[in-house]
């Protein structure tokens, strides 16, 4: 009778199991509070999405009225992503030392003395000195946005929920493009000081709301707060029982026995960066490899691919094309705003229903249809002697198409995947890497497009852009392995084999594999 009972209860585990990864299954509605501490977490990207839109209008004011050259212009441009490299490497250690929300908060404050001082600039010395206070603003903002969000959502919203922090740049870049044709009009020496200096909004806003926040429960785990931790957990949580797996799950990864369920308990070994720099570089387990490799190659062929050049450059971009008035180059940068914004609402929705695998590879294989065809047309516009009608409107087409893929996949699922796969012990260092890449590469491409149009032709730039995406894609199809549905505590088992995983795409977890490759990764950790 009891062994009856032991099979049907084992039976009934396994059907649950296998419910919990049925894509027809019905999704739990969508847990409100861990909306809204999205929604503030992810106010932080902003900064980043505002700098980049404003900068791309007004580097045309910029030039006449410091008189600065094509290559101060694009320095000046790409530099803040270099400077943001300070940020992203302290983020790490910051927010293990005091916490996300308090990381959020320092990178807000950061930003709008850095966006003060670029309002105020007399020069362009000291407009660098401006961008340089902002970029270690944005290095902050950019790690810790995801890395937060990812640890607060449940595993049933969180593609949807950590996808936000995109949500947020591409909006700060519309209200950027917005900013640039509302001061347009202005005085010469004036406009573009007041569309610099209007970005300190936005961080007094995220100052206020974060408030409202709670800290990460994962975080509170590590610093043996167990009782804050399941009371943020109840909050975020679809039900009672997922909360408490989440909190299991969470003490096992940081070490602390199952047994053990007081408020405040004492930590062995805190996660506080020691080890970890060794563990990702120099002694990864295969499943670590995988997912370093994994997280910073998405982050080098999201920017490689050319996007940056795209956002900043519109305005040149369509200069070339055949645009030639001021007004009308930025109001076809606000249309770019608009669609880039619009489909990355679109991808939040698709998440964590289509998954991040097939998403990404139609997303990528979208953008390299658009970016070859925009050289196309922009090589015939610049051997024609004549203004070529259909050329103008295939370049205009071909530049919001390759914004609309790109926001639809590899824009979200870059931060959602590279902010989901780390384990506990390696997450805040594992994502400020990948940021170090994504801004490194941007930075090169930013602080080259011009240079690069110039001795190649604009058209030969974006075939270059359309290789780099293709090699991406292939690196896509075989390195990256589905993650939707899955806890953080359970990714790890799903890499450390380099090839794709066809069972990935459909979201099915790897079974008992994975789980023994997750239990040997932490067991070698602990010893």
């Amino acid at each position: 009778m009891t062994e009856a009972k032991a099979v049907e209860a084992a039976t009934n585990n396994n059907t649950n199991h296998l419910a919990d990864f049925d894509p027809h299954k019905k999704k739990p509605k969508r847990n409100k509070y861990a909306f809204a501490c999205a929604i503030l977490a992810s106010m932080t990207s902003i900064l980043l999405g505002y700098d980049i839109g404003v900068m791309s209008g007004a580097a045309i004011y910029i030039k006449r009225d410091l008189k600065v050259s094509d290559v101060q212009i694009e320095i000046l441009l790409g530099i803040i992503n270099l400077y943001s490299l300070i940020g992203s490497c302290l983020a790490g250690r910051t927010s293990d030392w005091i916490g996300r929300r308090y990381t959020i908060v320092l990178a807000g404050a950061i930003f709008f003395a850095g966006a003060i001082l670029m309002g105020f600039s007399p020069n362009y010395s000291f407009l660098m000195f401006g961008r340089f206070v902002a970029g270690i603003g944005i290095g902050y903002a950019l790690m810790i946005a995801p890395v937060y969000t990812a640890e607060v959502s449940p595993a049933s919203s969180r593609g949807f929920l950590t996808s936000f922090p995109e949500v947020f740049i591409n909006g700060g870049i519309l209200l950027g493009y917005i900013s640039n044709y509302a001061f347009s009009k202005m005085k010469l020496q004036l406009g573009w000081r007041m569309m610099l200096g209007i970005g300190a909004v936005p961080s007094v806003i995220l100052a206020v709301g974060v408030l409202a926040m709670p800290e990460s429960p994962r975080w509170l785990v590590m610093r043996g707060r167990l009782g804050d931790a399941r009371k943020v957990l109840n909050k975020t949580s679809d039900t009672k029982e997922e909360a408490q797996e989440r909190l299991s799950d969470i003490k096992k990864a940081a070490g602390i026995p199952e047994h053990c369920n007081d408020d405040v308990v004492q930590v062995a070994k805190q996660n506080t960066g020691e080890g970890v720099w060794k563990e990702l570089f120099l002694y990864p387990t295969p499943a670590v490899r995988h997912i370093l490799i994994a997280a910073l190659g998405i982050h080098f062929f999201q920017q490689a691919s050319g996007i940056d050049a795209v956002v900043l450059y519109s305005p040149r971009i369509f200069e070339k094309a055949g645009i030639t008035s001021d007004t009308d180059k930025l109001l076809a940068t606000v249309a770019v705003g608009f669609v880039k914004t619009l489909f990355i609402l679109v991808a939040t929705f698709m998440l964590d229903r289509v998954g991040r695998r097939p998403l990404l590879l139609s997303s990528v294989g979208g953008m390299i249809l658009s970016v070859f065809t925009l050289g196309i047309s922009l090589t015939i516009i610049t051997h024609s002697d004549k203004k070529l009608m259909w050329a103008v409107g295939l370049s205009i087409a071909t530049v919001l198409s390759y914004v609309a893929t790109f926001s639809i996949g590899a824009g979200p699922i870059t931060w959602v995947y590279s902010s989901e796969i780390f384990p506990l012990r390696l997450r805040a260092q594992g994502a400020a890497m990948g940021v170090v890449v994504n801004r490194v590469t941007s930075g090169v491409i930013s602080m080259t497009f011009l240079s690069l149009s110039k001795a190649i032709s604009i058209g030969g730039a974006f075939f270059l852009f359309g290789g780099i995406a293709t090699v991406g894609w292939i690196f896509f199809y075989t390195m990256l392995p589905e993650t939707r549905g899955k806890t953080l505590e359970d990714m790890e088992g799903s890499f450390g084999q380099f090839r794709a995983n066809p069972a990935g795409t459909k979201g099915v977890d790897n079974g008992n594999k994975g789980q023994v490759q997750l239990g040997t990764t932490t067991n070698n950790v602990q010893s």
